[in-house]
């Protein structure tokens, strides 16, 4: 077998671009201080706060999809194999230093960063480094159902089987104490990319044993350990969630934060009001008018990047009416998007025609939207048996996200739209976690505003990840399985060959607008402000925020 060997220095991407809910139900946790005792790091006393705009659902990566759950777990406490360089898409070693690929794609050998320590917390202290059984139980606990971890208490693990992982993983290997390697049983040339997203971060299996044989499984995702650049302490829900500077952090010159607070604020204008008292350093999601006041603030910068990212409403085609393809495209025809662009965003977005942003490479430039017609999309419906309309839930999101500022209003907006051409929606909204959870394990939504950042530069994160038959019971919020569709997306996973998956995906868009599983909206211009003592902060095309790196004056 050949193998071709990727060294430290990856190549970069072939794309770049700009920019692209721990919802414990009833739980509090509070550690007290008292217990731990951090050594002095570089970082001396310094404390920066970061008013984010949700509880995470969780403190385990595997197990949850958003950036909220991200930036609280895998951004800070965890490390991946690989990682994607800090305000880039170019892949770069982390806890692997390299790996082999065989040419026909099915065999990935990783070799481990020796020297690398877990965590030492209140809950948990560790007697050795990082070794490939970290590896193997990360990833054979999300692999095998039958696994003794998995069972001892309910989990699931979203983004695993959204990319087919659950399917196409055929083993993991432990070659020795510092090399594993994956066997799939198809090629996919996209495997890399998806080991440096955040639900792949490595966990403790040390750590996990312990929990195991003291029947506390659960708190795998309530009391984190990992390997990253800050140690989690304690978390109050809806309130704070405290972080200590590693001591013991891999690459310690990363490390520039004594402490880190996520001060969670889900109202935008209490978050712009502690961001301009000096109560946060780091904000998120500004509503448009905000930007203006922080700019106007000599003291507050903003850091801002085109989007890659977007914002769309998705039909659950596995309930009634929305299951006609008609109907789709008639309420897709009845969505006026600049109105909504101009209402929503304040101009501060570009109209969404294709699910996935005019940078991603593979985008689809001859689709068009079907025109603005309510007369049409009445037409529409009467064709499809619905000539006085029908009654539909329409689901809005209770927090700000990056592809989407106002989530309620868009829905009023789209409500009123629908209500054009008959259609009667009733706008439903739950809090974060919980409408994250009866959206992808439930479907128990008809037409639900939603959204997407890449994660990783690659086509298949969009078409895949979000309109594939593997992620039905995930991410793929239309309930929607197009054999065509899926595939053209299963091949061009296996084609190494850049121009040739291109045609693939080309073809894949082309059959999405024709079956409008869900209608794109906008393309957000994301903004992130932060005062000007905060230095060495990037921004990402991940749509996530990470604090390895940065410091405060």
């Amino acid at each position: 077998m050949t193998i071709r060997k990727i060294h430290k220095n990856v190549p970069p991407a072939c794309l770049r671009v700009l920019r692209v809910t721990l919802s414990l139900a009833g739980v509090c946790i509070l550690l007290a201080f008292a217990t731990i005792t951090t050594p002095a790091i570089a970082a001396g006393n310094k404390t920066l706060v970061f008013c984010s705009e949700g509880s995470p659902a969780g403190f385990d990566p595997g197990q949850h999809t958003t950036s909220t759950d991200f930036d609280a777990s895998s951004n800070a406490v965890y490390n991946e194999l690989v990682e994607f360089r800090r305000g880039t898409l170019d892949i770069e070693p982390a806890l692997a230093t390299s790996w082999d690929v065989s040419a026909d794609q099915r065999s990935y050998t990783f070799h481990l960063r020796r020297g690398v320590k877990f965590q030492t917390t209140a809950w948990f202290t560790p007697t050795r480094d990082f070794n490939a059984d970290d590896v193997l139980f990360t990833f054979n606990r999300m692999l095998d159902p039958e696994d003794p971890f998995r069972k001892a208490y309910p989990s699931s693990f979203p983004y695993f089987s959204d990319l087919g992982f659950d399917k196409n993983l055929l083993r993991i290997e432990r070659v020795d104490d510092y090399t594993v390697r994956f066997q799939l049983k198809l090629p996919d040339v996209v495997f890399v990319r998806n080991l440096a997203m955040n639900f792949a971060s490595i966990l403790s299996a040390q750590y996990a044993a312990q929990l195991h044989t003291a029947h506390r499984e659960a708190d795998i995702n309530q009391l984190p350990v990992g390997t990253g650049p800050f140690v989690f302490r304690s978390y109050q829900k809806d309130a704070l969630i405290r972080y200590d500077g590693n001591p013991t952090y891999w690459r310690p010159a990363d490390v520039k934060l004594a402490h880190l607070i996520f001060a969670i604020t889900p109202d935008p204008a209490v978050r712009v009001q502690k961001f301009q008292s000096g109560e946060c350093q780091v904000s998120v999601f500004p509503r448009p008018a905000d930007l203006e006041i922080v700019k106007r603030n000599s003291g507050l910068s903003v850091v801002s990047g085109v989007g890659f990212n977007v914002g769309f409403v998705a039909y659950n085609t596995q309930h009634g009416p929305l299951g006609n393809t008609d109907v789709r495209r008639a309420l897709d025809m009845a969505i006026d998007k600049p109105s909504i662009i101009k209402a929503v965003f304040a101009g501060n977005a570009a109209v969404a025609h294709n699910p996935m942003p005019p940078a991603q490479w593979s985008y689809n430039n001859q689709l068009k939207d079907a025109p603005f017609d309510p007369e049409k999309a009445k037409a529409l419906l009467a064709k499809a048996g619905f000539p006085n309309g029908f009654e539909l839930s329409l689901w809005a999101m209770p927090v700000q996200r990056p592809y989407n500022p106002n989530a309620q209003l868009m829905a009023q907006l789209v409500q009123q739209d629908w209500a054009n051409i008959g259609v009667r929606a009733k706008i439903v909204s739950y809090e974060w976690g919980e409408y994250n959870r009866r959206a992808k394990q439930g479907g128990e939504h008809d037409a639900i505003l939603y959204g997407w950042s890449g994660d990783n530069g690659d086509p298949d994160n969009w078409l895949g990840t979000l309109l594939g038959c593997d992620a039905v019971h995930g991410s793929n919020l239309s309930k929607w399985c197009d054999p065509e569709f899926n595939a053209l997306i299963v091949k061009a996973r296996s084609t190494s060959d850049v121009q040739e998956r291109s045609k693939l995906y080309e073809q894949a868009q082309v059959i999405f607008k024709e079956e409008v599983p869900y209608t794109p909206i906008a393309h957000s211009i994301v903004s992130l402000p932060a005062s000007k003592r905060v230095k060495g902060l990037v921004f990402s095309p991940l749509g996530s925020h990470r604090f390895d790196g940065v410091s405060i004056d």
